[in-house]
Parts: structure tokens; sequence; C-alpha cells
């Protein structure tokens, strides 16, 4: 199987997700449920359209070395800065032809063996969690476990399974608080202060990744908590119109806070040109999850490695185009804003 030959077979069994040349959010917009946003879903095209905006800086009159394109993090050696972002409830926003079980099933082992990790979802069933974090085990704690931000109590129970897997890091998408469930949960689950985060990230026992930071501000009161990492995002602009695009804000939260912790960003990254990008503006690598959702689809766990193996080799394509033969390597003069 080729990546065309996937990105067919997903178009024919995607459901709700009509699965565009060009995943852009402009044909979902506010289809809920569905791929898009409980709003118009203004957010989510405003972050894909910021990445095309910023333009890549060729330079080849340097000494051709070999391309770099591996990762660092938390002890584990990764084959690009490249994850699988966390997605839950896919029977309801795509098709029935997976639930969160069995798509986690395909994708966190299809992750594992193209080198990189994935993150997964959570949810109202518990079977969702159990799942996801049988798969991580299978995979010797390969994968990072999403939790959402839930009442202290379900934290607790969710933290014990996330320690079983052995998972090699531990995340809370805060910005899960705007989906409606959680606003409407009963006891109240969704927005943290900083001390109850402390609590959370001391009751998890390993990296803690907080997922939902868009300011400074933000990024400050992560590491006041303790967080090992940051997801610079705003959950696929799915919870929150006109809220700024994730590339419109990363760069200064990287000079706020990269010196002190880890930060990922995620929303509308494409491409391997998009990863460059972002790292050249002060990431540490990406998540990537609605094409990866068409990967599973539409190959499995090869489809996984399809979408892996080509996001790498366009990342490396523009690493050696730019001048850059390590992420390290990777400047903000190598592109234009």
């Amino acid at each position: 199987m080729d990546y065309k030959e996937m990105v067919e077979n997903a178009r024919k069994c995607l459901g709700k997700c009509k699965g565009c040349p060009i995943c852009n959010g402009v044909a979902c917009r506010n289809m809920v449920p569905g791929p898009g946003a409980k709003g118009v879903g203004d957010t989510a095209i405003r972050n894909y359209n910021k990445w095309q905006e910023i333009r890549v800086v060729m330079d080849t009159l340097c000494a051709k070395r070999p391309v770099d394109t591996s990762l660092e993090l938390f002890g584990k050696t990764f084959k690009y800065p490249i994850f699988a972002g966390p997605v839950g409830a896919v029977a309801m926003h795509y098709s029935d032809k997976y639930n969160d079980v069995t798509y986690n099933a395909e994708l966190v082992p299809g992750a594992a063996e193209a080198g990189i990790a994935a993150f997964t979802g959570d949810g109202m069933d518990p079977q969702v969690m159990k799942g996801a974090t049988d798969a991580i085990k299978a995979c010797g704690g390969l994968g990072v476990p999403t939790v959402k931000p839930w009442n202290t109590q379900m934290i607790s129970e969710k933290m014990e399974q996330v320690k079983a897997s052995n998972a090699f890091a531990v995340a809370m998408d805060v910005d899960a608080a705007g989906l409606p469930f959680l606003k409407n949960f009963v006891p109240p689950a969704g927005s943290k202060s900083v001390d109850e985060m402390k609590e959370i990230i001391k009751m998890a026992g390993r990296p803690f990744i907080i997922k939902g930071i868009m300011s400074v501000k933000g990024a400050l009161k992560a590491k006041e908590a303790g967080a090992s990492a940051i997801v610079v995002s705003n959950h696929g602009g799915r919870v929150l119109d006109q809220s700024p695009a994730t590339a419109e804000v990363l760069e200064e939260i990287a000079v706020a806070v990269g010196d002190s912790m880890k930060i990922f960003v995620d929303g509308g990254i494409r491409s391997g040109v998009d990863v460059f990008k972002a790292l050249a503006m002060g990431a540490d690598a990406v998540l990537i999850a609605r094409p990866f959702v068409n990967a599973v689809y539409g190959g499995g766990k090869e489809g996984v490695k399809i979408l892996a193996d080509k996001l790498g080799a366009e990342l490396a394509d523009t690493m050696e185009m730019c001048g850059a033969a390590s992420l390290k390597e990777i400047t903000a003069e190598m592109i234009r804003k």
C-alpha cells in the first residue's frame, strides 16, 4: 500500500469526515458530531492558514551532510519530532468502522513501529482509557495517555491505569474544558487551578504534559504547576471561535518557557514543511491528529507508518534544502513570516 491508496481507502469509510485533499477545516466547519467545531469553526481554518503564510528559506550553499530527524524526549529516542495527536469518540465523529478501543489498537502499535509515539484519547466510557493503556502497555509503554480534566476521583482512577501501562509520559488536555459533555459533568469537571494541577502532576508520577496552552500567561502557570512539557493547542479549533491560531502564539510562548520545559504544538500542521516551520519557531515537536485518523481508517497500523514516513521524508528534505542537518540546527532565520 502507498499513501495515495491509503487516502482513497480512507475516503470510502470516514463517514462524516470528507477526507478532503487539503484538511483545512473549511468543509467540516461547524459539523458536530463530526470533525468540525462547536461554533462556526473559524479557529480550525485559521490554524491551517497561518502555517501556510510562513515560508521557508532555502540555502544549499553548505556542505552536504546526512540529515538526522531524530528527537530525544524523556529518555526515549524517536525517529521524527512528530507524534500522533489524541482523538476520542471516533465512531461518533467519523464512522463506526472503529471505536476508540479498536482505533487505539491500530494507532498505538502503528506509531511505535514507525519510530514515533501516539497520544491516546479519553472518554466517558471507562473502556476507552482501558483500551488505550492496554495498547500502550503492549508496546512497552511507548505512548502518551491523555486524561481529560475530570473531577479528582476520576483522574485518580485513570492515573492508576496510566501507571499500570508504564507509559513514558502522560498528558491532560485542559483545552477539553470547553467540550459540552465536560462543561455539564457532575461532579464538576473542566478548568483546573495551578494548585489543582500541582496535585494531579504529583499523582501522575511521570513526565506530565499539559495540552491546551495558548498564551505566555498560561505557559507560566503550567511551569508553576510543575509540567515537564506543554502543547500549544486550541483543541484543533474545535472548542472556541475567534481564537488565535497556534502558529500566532507559539514563538512568544517558546521564548518565555522554552528553556525550562519541552514545547509541542498542534493545530493545522499537515506536512513535513509545516513541522520544520514549527521547530524553527521554537517547538521541540508537533502533534498531528486528523491526518492520523485518516491513516488508521485507510490502512490501520500500516497506514500510520505510511503517514509518519511521508511526513518525516518531507521534513528531512526541507532540512536539507534549508541547510540544517539536525533538529538543533533548525533556527528562526530559516523561515520568513
